[in-house]
């Protein structure tokens, strides 16, 4: 699906600030602020970096930009981070990128699968795939494909697996997905036809209808912390032995 760059190349801050779209003179204040450990020097006025500042400088932007937090809360926050466990330190890494409430407030529809691609990096093959088991899904604008910014985020949520072990190529099936897909389908359509037909006097309620796009983030919220909660209590190959 992707290809991706070795973990744990040194690179020079040229290329970090490339990567995280963070001036180099901020990364410097960083440093001087203590917010990221001195790189190794390998000359007067050079020094090497590598993905672990390429993730650090990511997280404080993410945290600047986002959240709006002062330098030294984040410091407190980095400070924290540093005593969990690496596989607490990943799955904080995956929930910062994917899970950032203000960008509800600025949805972005992807026209066309090329554009598509270039937005997730997700191959032709597997995004036909993909739509085939309606896990990603698109409506039509003329003659072009439009997907949703959580079609978008499924297709690099998708790529993240493929980099990470969890890919066609070594071994996993994606369409291990599909019944899920179509479970939570199915559960959607049947519920929500059912609660609508006992409930269509209070259709054209506006206190209805806030009540039940709440409630529709209730439910994803439930199914998030139901899967973390199973994975806490069963275990999997990233986690510790000694992780309560």
């Amino acid at each position: 699906m992707l290809n991706i760059t070795r973990q744990g190349r040194q690179m020079k801050i040229s290329e970090l600030t490339k990567r995280t779209g963070v001036s180099k003179e901020t990364i410097h204040h960083y440093i001087r602020e203590g917010l990221l450990r001195k790189p190794r020097k390998t000359g007067k006025n050079t020094a090497d970096y590598n993905d672990t500042y390429v993730r650090q400088v990511r997280l404080i932007k993410e945290l600047r930009d986002h959240y709006f937090l002062p330098l030294p809360v984040i410091k407190k926050i980095l400070k924290e981070q540093k005593n969990q466990t690496p596989s607490e330190q990943s799955s904080f890494q995956v929930q910062s990128e994917y899970l950032r409430p203000i960008e509800r407030f600025f949805p972005r529809e992807i026209v066309g699968k090329d554009a598509f691609q270039e937005a997730t990096g997700l191959g032709r093959y597997w995004l036909d795939k993909l739509e085939e088991w309606k896990i990603i899904a698109s409506s039509k604008k003329g003659e072009e494909r439009v997907y949703s910014h959580e079609n978008v985020v499924i297709g690099r949520l998708m790529v993240d697996m493929d980099r990470l072990g969890f890919g066609p190529r070594d071994g996993y099936d994606p369409e291990n997905l599909k019944p899920i897909s179509d479970f939570i389908q199915s559960y959607l359509t049947t519920g929500t036809r059912e609660y609508l037909e006992r409930n269509a006097e209070k259709l054209d309620s506006p206190d209805f209808r806030e009540k039940g796009a709440q409630f529709s983030e209730l439910m994803s919220l439930f199914l998030y912390y139901l899967y973390r909660r199973m994975v806490r209590e069963t275990g999997h190959p990233g986690r510790e032995e000694n992780e309560s």
